[in-house]
């Protein structure tokens, strides 16, 4: 449950189109219900192998901030809602995901995003979240991927 009782809705969001969907159909979900929305992004140092690089000025943290801003920004539009929290954390995507989850009422996924097998019809942040979730898990297909009209 969201602090002060009331309902509270998960959702993840990585930039894709299939993420954005999943933002929709989470905060028309939140209207209907009078929930709270918890968008959520992770973010990551890229993997390099040998001697660690210094990332400390890099702005990861960041740049993933301001693509969150601009994905909440084309899916409910500028108008700040006070139902909705924004939150960026460094992680993989599913275990910052599975954290946010817990106690809310539902996780909402895209069913595919900017990982590596984008053919694929479950991403595996999806289906990891689908099988280790603290809550239910609605995993919400892409209509620009062409697998959903």
């Amino acid at each position: 449950m969201a602090s002060g009782g009331g309902q509270l809705i998960v959702v993840g969001v990585d930039g894709s189109a299939a993420s954005e969907d999943a933002l929709r159909w989470a905060a028309r979900q939140a209207d209907l219900t009078g929930a709270c929305l918890r968008v959520v992004t992770a973010w990551r140092p890229p993997v390099m192998y040998g001697y660690p690089p210094d990332y400390s000025g890099a702005g990861y943290q960041d740049r993933a901030r301001a693509a969150l801003g601009a994905a909440i920004g084309r899916v409910l539009g500028p108008a700040p809602r006070p139902s909705v929290e924004a939150r960026v954390e460094e992680g993989h995507p599913s275990q910052v995901l599975l954290a946010a989850a817990r106690g809310a009422d539902l996780l909402v996924v895209g069913s595919r995003g900017h990982g590596a097998f984008t053919g694929m019809l479950l991403g595996s942040t999806a289906q990891h979240c689908v099988h280790h979730a603290p809550c239910p898990v609605l995993v919400v297909p892409s209509r620009r991927s062409g697998t959903a009209s």
